[in-house]
C-alpha cells in the first residue's frame, strides 16, 4: 500500500506544472550567472539592468510581439537577454529553436562560454539537457535536445545551416556581421526569418552593435519597429528624457568633472544617481508600428553603476575625436549608432603633395620608433615602402622605390634584400632595420614568395595575401603551408598571414584626411613624387547595390597604378602583426626607450650570412594546396 501510495505521489508531483512566467520572471527565478562568462557571478537581478525587462517580456510566449530588435552598444546585456530567452525556452515554452551568430567559429564559442555555463550553473535547466559528455545525450556542441524542442547553432555564414529547419523560435547575434549575400541565395537574415513562416506565434531576437549608416543591418531594422528609448526622469524636476550624448558636460578636458544637463530645467545630476532614474526609467515607442515588431535603443550612458562610467566614456572620448576609425568605434560600441562617412569626400593627388615635408630620405624622423615595411610582387618588378611609426600610429614614409627584374629568378629577390637589410639612421644616432617585412604572395610567384620567406622569418619576414572581405582584422594568424610527406606540417615551413585590405584602406582614407599632426597623421618626405600620391589615391570607395542592399567596394581607376597603396597597407599590416607578438598597452613605451638608446645592428654581411639559401630562390619540396 505504501508503494502504491508513493507512485501516486510521483506522479501528481510529474503533473504539476510551473505556473506561467514571463522571460524576467523566469531570469529572477533561475538563471545562475556562472564567474567565466559574468562578472557578476550568482543570482540574476532585474533591478541591476531594469532596461532589459521590457525587451525580454516581449519574447515570452504570451506577448503578442513577434520580432524583438535591440540596437545596443557593447557590454550593455543584450546577449545575456537572449541567454535568458535560451533559458526560457527550454524549460517553459519548448519547442524548436535555431541560433545564429555571425560564423560557425563564433557559434562554437557561444556553445563553450555562454550556453554550457547557462545549463550546468541553472538546475531547471541542467535537470532538462543531459550533459555533454554523456553517450548519446543530444547535447553537443551545435545541438542541444531537451523535451519537447531542439536548439540549433549555425553561423551566418552556412547557407545550409539557415535552411536546413523549421523553427518557431530564432536568435540571431550580432546581425551587422552577418554577409549581405550568401551563396548568391540572399541576404543570412531573411533565410533565416523564412524559417519561422509556418509557425503563426514566432519569436524572432535580432541583436548587434551598429555598423556604417546606411550599411548597418540593425539600424535598418531598428527603423522599420516601433523605435523605443528608456526614459528617465530628472533627480531635480523629474522631467522625463531619454539621454542623449550631446547633454554630457565636463570642464577642461577632465573626465573626472563629467556631469548630465537635464533638457528640460538644465540642472546637472552626476552618475551616482543612476540608481534613482534607472529604476523608474521607462520605455516609449517614438514611432509607429504595426504591432509585431518592438526595436529598442540604448547606449551606454545607461551601464549600471560599477559598469563602464561616464569618466570612463568622456576619456574613450577624448582619445577618438583626433581618429575616424576610433570615433567610429566610439559611436558604435559606446552611443550604439551608426557612424555616418563621408562617401563623397575623396583625397586627392594634389593635396597630399602639398604636405610634402622637408626630412630626409631614409632618415627615421625622432617620433618613429618602428620600422615596417610592405613588398608588392609584380610581374616585373617589386615596390618597396618603408614606413616608421610612432605613439598613436603616428606613420612617416621613410622610403618608397621599384627595383626591376624576374621575381621567378633569384637575383631580383637578392636586390631586396640588399635594399631592405640596409641599416637606416635615426634622428637620434641609433640604427634600425624593419621590424617586419610584408611580401604580398597574391600575384603569379606564390612560390617563390613562400621560398624567400620561409629563410628570413626570424628576421621578420613574413607571407601575406589580401583579403576584401568586410570587417575582416587587419591581419589573422599565420596559417602553415608546408607539409612533410605524411601530411604533417612542418614547424618552420612557410607561413601565410591574411591581411583585411578592405579594412585598412578604410582606416588609412580616414587618416589621409588628417589635417592636424598627432595620432594617425601620415607624413611623407620631400622625395615622395607627383607619381607617388597618384598611386596612393588611385582607388576609391563605392556602393553597388546587391539584391537591394548597398555593398561597398574598393575599385581601382582605370588603368592607374596602385603599388605606392599597396605597399602601405602592407606595411600598416606589418605594425599590426607586431601586436600580435607583443603587449601593445606597452610595445611604444618599449621602442621609444629603443629609440633613445644606441643599439647593436648587424652589418650587412652578418645578416646574409644567417641565410641559409642566400644565393637562390629554392622552391619548397612540400607546399600545401592553399
Amino acid at each position: 500500500m505504501t508503494l502504491v501510495k508513493t507512485l501516486i505521489k510521483d506522479c501528481i508531483n510529474c503533473l504539476q506544472f510551473e505556473e506561467p512566467l514571463n522571460v524576467a520572471e523566469w531570469a529572477e527565478k533561475h538563471r545562475v550567472l556562472d564567474s567565466k562568462s559574468s562578472s557578476e557571478a550568482g543570482n540574476w537581478k532585474n533591478k541591476r539592468t531594469p532596461y532589459l525587462i521590457e525587451p525580454m517580456d516581449c519574447l515570452s510566449t504570451d506577448n503578442p510581439i513577434q520580432r524583438v530588435v535591440l540596437q545596443f552598444g557593447s557590454q550593455l546585456g543584450k546577449t545575456e537577454a537572449g541567454s535568458n530567452w535560451l533559458g526560457y525556452v527550454i524549460s517553459h515554452s519548448p519547442a524548436s529553436m535555431l541560433v545564429i551568430q555571425p560564423t560557425l567559429e563564433m557559434a562554437k564559442r557561444l556553445s563553450r562560454q555562454r550556453l554550457e555555463g547557462l545549463i550546468n550553473n541553472t538546475p531547471v535547466l541542467s535537470n532538462l539537457v543531459a550533459p555533454s559528455r554523456s553517450r548519446d545525450s543530444g547535447n553537443t556542441m551545435f545541438s542541444k535536445d531537451f523535451p519537447g524542442g531542439i536548439m540549433v547553432l549555425t553561423g551566418a555564414n552556412s547557407a545550409v545551416g539557415l535552411r536546413s529547419m523549421p523553427c518557431r523560435y530564432i536568435f540571431m547575434d550580432e546581425i551587422d556581421a552577418f554577409p549581405p549575400d550568401l551563396d548568391n541565395e540572399g541576404d543570412a537574415v531573411s533565410l533565416a526569418e523564412k524559417r519561422t513562416m509556418t509557425f503563426s506565434r514566432r519569436k524572432i531576437l535580432m541583436t548587434s552593435t551598429p555598423t556604417i549608416k546606411d550599411f548597418s543591418r540593425i539600424e535598418q531594422e531598428y527603423l522599420e519597429s516601433d523605435q523605443r528609448r528608456f526614459y528617465v526622469p530628472c533627480v531635480h524636476c523629474g522631467g522625463f528624457q531619454y539621454l542623449k550624448w550631446s547633454n554630457v558636460k565636463w570642464e577642461n578636458n577632465d573626465p573626472n568633472t563629467v556631469k548630465y544637463q537635464c533638457e528640460h530645467c538644465k540642472e546637472t545630476f552626476v552618475e551616482k544617481d543612476k540608481h534613482y532614474f534607472l529604476e523608474k526609467g521607462e520605455w516609449r515607442a517614438t514611432a509607429p508600428s504595426d504591432g509585431k515588431t518592438a526595436g529598442f535603443h540604448l547606449n551606454a550612458l545607461y551601464s549600471p553603476l560599477g559598469w563602464k562610467g561616464w569618466n570612463e566614456i568622456v576619456d574613450d572620448f577624448l582619445k577618438a575625436k583626433a581618429d575616424p576609425q576610433r570615433l567610429k568605434t566610439f559611436v558604435n560600441t559606446v552611443l550604439g549608432e551608426t557612424f555616418e562617412e563621408n562617401y563623397a569626400a575623396k583625397v586627392g593627388a594634389d593635396v597630399l603633395m602639398e604636405r610634402v615635408e622637408s626630412y630626409e630620405s631614409n632618415m627615421i624622423p625622432e617620433k618613429a620608433v618602428v620600422l615596417t615595411a610592405g613588398v608588392d610582387v609584380q610581374d616585373n618588378r617589386l615596390a618597396i615602402s618603408v614606413w616608421g611609426w610612432g605613439r598613436g600610429e603616428e606613420g612617416w614614409l621613410i622610403d618608397h622605390q621599384e627595383i626591376y627584374g624576374d621575381p621567378g629568378g633569384s637575383e631580383l629577390w637578392k636586390q631586396l634584400d640588399q635594399l631592405l637589410i640596409r641599416p637606416f639612421r635615426h634622428e637620434l644616432g641609433n640604427k634600425f632595420k624593419p621590424d617586419v617585412i610584408a611580401v604580398d604572395s597574391g600575384g603569379h610567384f606564390t612560390s617563390e614568395v613562400y621560398a624567400y620567406t620561409r629563410d628570413r622569418r626570424k628576421h621578420g619576414v613574413v607571407a601575406i595575401k589580401g583579403s576584401s572581405i568586410k570587417n575582416q582584422i587587419p591581419i589573422s594568424k599565420g596559417k602553415k603551408l608546408d607539409l612533410n610527406w605524411k601530411g604533417r606540417t612542418i614547424k618552420k615551413g612557410a607561413e601565410l598571414f591574411t591581411v583585411g585590405t578592405d579594412t585598412i584602406k578604410t582606416t588609412l582614407f580616414s587618416r589621409l584626411r588628417h589635417n592636424d599632426e598627432g595620432a594617425g597623421y601620415l607624413h611623407f618626405n620631400i622625395n615622395a613624387d607627383e607619381e607617388y600620391f597618384k598611386q596612393l589615391t588611385a582607388e576609391k570607395q563605392v556602393i553597388r547595390y546587391v539584391k537591394g542592399f548597398p555593398v561597398r567596394e574598393w575599385v581601382k581607376k582605370s588603368s592607374a597604378r596602385n603599388e605606392a597603396l599597396d605597399t602601405l597597407v602592407y606595411a600598416y599590416a606589418g605594425l599590426h602583426r607586431l601586436y600580435q607578438k607583443r603587449d601593445r598597452r606597452t610595445i611604444w613605451d618599449n621602442y621609444e626607450e629603443r629609440g633613445r638608446i644606441k643599439g647593436k645592428i648587424k652589418d650587412d654581411k652578418t645578416y646574409l650570412d644567417d641565410i641559409r639559401y642566400k644565393n637562390k630562390v629554392e622552391k619548397p619540396k612540400f607546399v600545401s594546396q592553399w
